[in-house]
């Protein structure tokens, strides 16, 4: 195999995985890994050089894809989480980049990797005609897992029963003495934790962001002041002030063995939490569902009350069993708790604490499809010009999007994979509304194919609209992120998309604030400083704001906006404006170089902040660097002699110690 690819759900277990690589081949020249969708790489191992591994998110996988185009061929693809086929609206991204990747390569070997599923074999069902398919279905333990309930002693809110759940029944195993009256749900979370959690290694899975805080802080109050702070931990106080705000919560925090930890947080952050939690100088780890998409974090105890997923839905019994999976430290315990706090409680666990489940695979698209008249009906409308218009966008439009690239491709949807599992007379209906649609469509299934989740039909409106603009087409184009008029043309393209395409970027009101994030991010701008400008602009119109809110919600619209929904829609946007202006012979308007979709998802629009990236640096640390360097068109070779000539200086250039750190273990060089 000379081309390797890694999928993993989030870029949370991106980073790790990359990271775990790199120090498993200890910088062996012989294999590559990487995490960005450039070509460089894939060429030369193609071409008989080192081999690569490519760790990637499905968004990245398609991105390389559209670079590549036919040139794309993986021997080894390998999908981590792949229940996360049924994922709402990423699942269909992360179904179509299998079968992309597979079209390629039909001769792809895959390997799929999932915790305690069911239907294993479902993985499967699609795979090519004549290719060997196997299913290990597994459900073992490494070490031993003690489900106990603690409930409180009637009378005394200050003391707690302990009770192992074994074999249909309940063993009394003791009581815990709280320090304090745990008034409200979440001082009783962390009241609980700290008490059974003295010895360390104890995950504490809280419903949020906020909340993950908040219980963090009740933790700390309760545990005793250290005489002297670990110098790692007070290395990663002094990113978490420098890298975010000089008044992070997170700061004071992991100064006392305490730390939070959330998905939009940046990574070197998180890796670095996970990274002390795991040698024990983290003691007491507040989390969210992070830990059950995909982060590979083990520990010696779990507590949790009423566990929730999403939007406050009760976590799913093959959920909280995944969660429940991290308990046990496998080399260094024999066995791992769970702790469920009030398990009388309807509200905290409606139907009881979960017995163990295994996760049911199902594709999104499958789930879909299921509705049966409301896609079709939906399918219906989805021609209709006025966006506003059209009902349940949020639920099928992804999966819509899959079905009507599908018919493009192959003339009907019976022709599909999914055909089989669904009653032929739905799918005559969807062949049906999906022809209709696709008669009044010029677009090429190959561009189509380019932007998986984005209907085709959208990109059909859009290229409409362009045909009809009476202005200058250049106009139509986004203006370089340094010019002056670069905000004012991504509000404009953010309304186009809106109007023709999808309302992605909804409440309009808001479309200035996701143009002014995109801005900052294409710009190289550190996540402290724009939480930072954030701050001046509240202060400066005397709008009310409390900073821990303003600092998640900016984590939030860098993640949700700048990362997932702007590269999106506006590589979709780029692609059909490039087709109008080879239509009209205006070619030269059309810029080689990185897409912009690439741009986004990483936060560059300079050829030095992407070099320092190829080198497997964070963006936090690349940012870091980057601020001090004159010349934004460094090759990635030079990024390494500019860091080699500087490398005794980086102490006193303010950087913080971690980025330091991580800097010199990507290019093994020295501290002297």
């Amino acid at each position: 195999n000379q081309v390797a690819v890694y999928l993993a759900p989030t870029r949370a277990l991106v980073s790790e995985i990359e990271k775990n690589l790199r120090d498993s081949l200890d910088h062996s020249e012989l294999i590559e890994v990487s995490s960005l969708p450039l070509p460089e790489k894939y060429r030369v191992a193609r071409a008989g050089g080192a081999r690569v591994i490519l760790v990637f998110t499905q968004e990245r996988l398609h991105l390389l894809a559209n670079v590549l185009g036919d040139e794309l061929l993986i021997d080894l693809l390998i999908v981590d989480e792949a229940h996360k086929i049924g994922d709402n609206q990423r699942g269909v991204i992360l179904q179509d980049a299998v079968e992309r990747v597979t079209r390629a390569n039909p001769q792809l070997k895959v390997v799929f990797i999932s915790p305690a599923t069911q239907n294993p074999e479902a993985l499967l069902a699609d795979a090519p005609s004549g290719v060997q398919t196997i299913a290990v279905d597994s459900d073992s333990s490494t070490v031993l897992q003690n489900l106990v309930v603690a409930s409180q002693v009637s009378r005394r809110p200050k003391l707690w029963e302990l009770k192992l759940r074994q074999q249909g029944g309940e063993l009394p195993i003791g009581t815990l003495q709280l320090a304090s009256t745990p008034v409200g749900i979440k001082k009783r979370l962390a009241f609980i934790a700290a008490a059974v959690g003295e010895r360390g290694g104890t995950l504490v899975y809280s419903n949020g962001a906020g909340e993950a805080e908040e219980v963090a802080d009740l933790i700390s109050q309760l545990l005793p002041k250290l005489d002297v702070v670990d110098p790692e931990l007070s290395q990663l106080a002094e990113l978490a002030r420098k890298g975010v705000h000089s008044d992070f919560l997170l700061a004071p925090l992991v100064e006392l063995g305490v730390a939070f930890h959330y998905g939009n947080m940046p990574s070197l952050l998180r890796l670095e939490i996970e990274r002390l939690f795991r040698l024990g100088k983290i003691r007491f780890l507040v989390c969210t569902s992070t830990l059950i998409e995909g982060v590979n974090l083990s520990c010696r105890t779990i507590v949790v009350r009423g566990p929730r997923k999403g939007k406050g839905h009760p976590m799913e019994p093959h959920d909280f069993w995944n969660l429940a999976g991290r308990a046990g430290r496998w080399g260094d315990e024999f066995q791992g708790n769970i702790i469920c706090i009030d398990p009388a409680d309807e509200t905290a666990w409606p139907g009881g604490v979960p017995g163990r489940a295994r996760y049911p695979i199902k594709r999104e698209s499958d789930a879909v499809v299921e509705q049966g008249d409301c896609v079709t009906e939906y399918l219906s409308s989805r021609g209709a010009v006025d966006q506003a218009s059209i009902e349940g966008s949020d639920k099928f439009e992804q999966v819509g999007a899959y079905l009507l690239t599908t018919f493009m491709r192959l003339g009907s949807i019976s022709k599909a994979g999914l055909a089989k599992r669904h009653d032929p007379a739905l799918i005559a209906k969807l062949d049906y509304a999906l022809g209709t649609l696709a008669d009044g469509i010029e677009i090429t299934v190959d561009l189509a194919s380019r932007h998986p989740g984005v209907s085709a039909i959208g990109l059909q409106r859009l290229l409409e609209m362009f045909r009809s603009y009476a202005g200058d087409v250049e106009n139509l184009l986004p203006a370089e992120v340094a010019s002056d008029d670069s905000y004012d043309r991504f509000i404009t393209i953010m309304e186009r998309v809106n109007s023709h395409v999808f309302r992605a970027f909804s409440p309009d009101a808001r479309i200035r604030l996701f143009a002014l994030i995109v801005v900052k991010w294409l710009k190289g701008y550190s996540l402290s400083r724009i939480i930072r400008d954030s701050v001046e602009w509240h202060q400066k119109a005397k709008r009310p704001y409390k900073l821990p809110i303003l600092i998640r919600d900016t984590m939030e619209l860098v993640e949700q906006i700048a990362r997932f929904r702007a590269p999106k829609y506006l590589s979709a946007y780029m692609d059909v404006l490039h087709l109008h202006l080879r239509e009209i012979d205006r070619e030269d308007l059309i810029e080689d170089g990185l897409d912009i979709g690439t741009q986004l998802e990483f936060g560059v629009s300079s050829a030095t902040l992407l070099s320092l990236m190829e080198l497997g640096l964070s963006r936090m640390s690349a940012v870091a660097l980057y601020e001090r360097i004159a010349r934004d068109d460094l090759s990635r070779e030079e990024c390494v002699a500019w860091i080699i000539d500087r490398n005794s200086q980086l102490q006193s250039m303010e950087i913080p110690g971690l980025i330091i750190r991580e800097v010199r273990e990507c290019l093994a060089l020295s501290s002297s």
